[in-house]
């Protein structure tokens, strides 16, 4: 007797880009080869949005999931090493700090290491920034990088570090990649898009060509346009530009320039911020601002001032509004990226979402044969509210948290009514030290802590478990730990030692991308 072969899930992906791409090598990579098809349609027509050269240390564990050799796809890319991001003038015009990608300190006696600091401070102990126990703050102001170490002893394990590449030559990498492990592309517009009349599931695409491509399960990494989940689908959005007012952004490449910077920076500036990110091969400049307070020549005027080596192309706009759909998933469609929501790259979160929507799918995603529970698509678009919304709310805290007085766009902000959910993170940081971890979605204690203090949000007061310390011996604690940082630095190689001996990129002179 012959057996029937099991029906495959065939899954459609819609539009190519970062978000196309990612999507399609981290299903061919986690789900079973034997049981799911995956067709990618792009259209070499259609342009893409760069937004994501600047990362987070997440990227490196997708990359390690997918096989990745590191210095291969650096080399590849274009790319650099980042340790965090330094903002400049985003509470006074002078300030400047660092958002590390790593701890801040030790815990002792098991109480956090900011209600030390903070005891500290109360206490009338110099205990100075929070930035001088952050291992990863002192290698951005050194200009020095490593690989982190594994003997969790030593301060040079305290740290994490994602990367600074070229975002259209990461998806032309992955496709590469995803091309060779099975994934089929499609070189194609769609036109028409077809849905059962019962269920109002997306069944059929229609190419310009008039070719029709078939489909169980759809993907939607469309872009602005939002072709299925935001065209076919209906689904709303759901608008926070009234807490995020910046809706433009303006992008320009610039010559390289030394010394090779291993982070990101953003500059506050009368109507929003600039970003510049260094790549091996040039910098990515870009300025964010609010068209109700900046006009586009002002804001061009702004950004080619800021360049610090010569502009490579004309500036390109962007037009966007900060929100999100009501849901990522409808019916037999989800959207990823820029499709399901988009929060501008202060924080460098626009590649983690698309990331964070592939893990999320690859653990709810339907079987072959049976059907679309609509609990799995309940539970996505919770943890899809989760990670848009942690995000919203950590960019509106760089805003609101400010001392800019006289600027229309910055009075705004600081005097707008916030989210609940931020008002309590902010409550709870005044009154007790307190920065609990999310245990889903960004950001980490660390991360809040970061701008918390850059921002000039202080606490009061700090956890009492915390007076179990001598002062005498606290002070001592906290000179030694500044010592260990110091010291640690020692013998480590410069950022470009590092690049120039471990994933030098081939002259890519001409290579030209804008997003933050």
């Amino acid at each position: 007797m012959r057996v029937q072969a099991a029906k495959r899930l065939r899954v459609v992906i819609v539009g190519g880009g970062t978000a196309g791409w990612m999507m399609a090598s981290g299903l061919a990579k986690l789900l079973p080869a034997d049981a799911y098809d995956l067709t990618l349609i792009e259209s070499d027509e259609i342009g893409t949005v760069g937004v994501g050269e600047a990362t987070l240390p997440h990227i490196k564990l997708f990359n390690d999931r997918l096989g990745i050799d590191e210095a291969e796809f650096m080399r590849a890319t274009g790319a650099t090493i980042k340790l965090g991001i330094e903002f400049v003038g985003w509470n006074q015009p002078t300030d400047r700090y660092i958002h590390p990608f790593g701890v801040f300190g030790e815990p002792w006696a098991g109480v956090d290491f900011q209600h030390h600091w903070a005891r500290a401070r109360l206490s009338g102990i110099d205990a100075g920034s929070l930035q001088d126990y952050s291992f990863a703050v002192a290698l951005c102001r050194a200009g020095l990088f490593d690989h982190p170490v594994v003997d969790t002893q030593s301060i040079r394990s305290s740290f994490s570090y994602a990367y600074h590449f070229d975002a259209g030559l990461y998806a032309e990498f992955l496709r590469t990649w995803s091309n060779a492990r099975g994934v089929t592309r499609v070189e194609g517009r769609i036109l028409d898009v077809a849905r059962d009349g019962e269920s109002g599931h997306v069944t059929r695409l229609t190419l310009a060509s008039g070719d029709g491509i078939e489909g169980d399960f759809f993907v939607d990494c469309s872009g602005f346009r939002s072709l299925l989940v935001g065209g076919a689908m209906q689904v709303p959005w759901c608008d926070w530009s009234h807490w995020l007012p910046c809706d433009r952004a303006l992008a320009v490449p610039s010559g390289s320039v030394t010394p090779l910077t291993p982070y990101t920076r953003a500059t506050a500036r009368k109507a929003g911020w600039t970003w510049r990110i260094p790549l091996q091969h040039r910098i990515g400049n870009g300025y964010v601002f609010s068209s109700r307070w900046c006009g586009e020549e002002e804001a061009r005027e702004t950004l080619l001032s800021a360049l610090d080596g010569p502009g490579l192309a004309e500036p390109r706009l962007l037009r966007f509004a900060a929100g999100r759909r009501a849901r990522a998933w409808e019916g037999n469609c989800v959207a990823a990226g820029l499709s399901s929501g988009f929060l501008e790259p202060l924080e460098s979160t626009s590649i983690f979402l698309i990331q964070a929507a592939m893990f999320d799918l690859v653990g709810l995603m339907p079987r072959p044969g049976g059907g679309i529970d609509p609990r799995l698509s309940t539970e996505f678009n919770r943890l899809f509210e989760i990670h848009y919304d942690r995000v919203r709310d950590f960019l509106i805290l760089h805003y609101m948290a400010n001392s800019r007085h006289g600027e229309p766009l910055w009075d705004h902000v600081r005097s707008m009514e916030m989210p609940d959910s931020l008002m309590h993170k902010l409550d709870l940081f005044r009154e007790s030290a307190a920065a609990p971890d999310y245990k889903l979605g960004l950001f980490s204690r660390d991360s809040w802590l970061s701008v918390f203090e850059g921002q000039g949000v202080m606490p009061g007061a700090y956890a009492r478990l915390a007076d179990h310390l001598p002062l005498p011996e606290l002070e001592r604690r906290l000179s030694d730990l500044r010592g260990r940082i110091r010291d640690g630095l020692s013998g480590m190689p410069t950022h470009a030692d590092f690049i120039a001996g471990h994933c030098a990129a081939p002259d890519r002179a001409g290579s030209q991308g804008n997003a933050a």
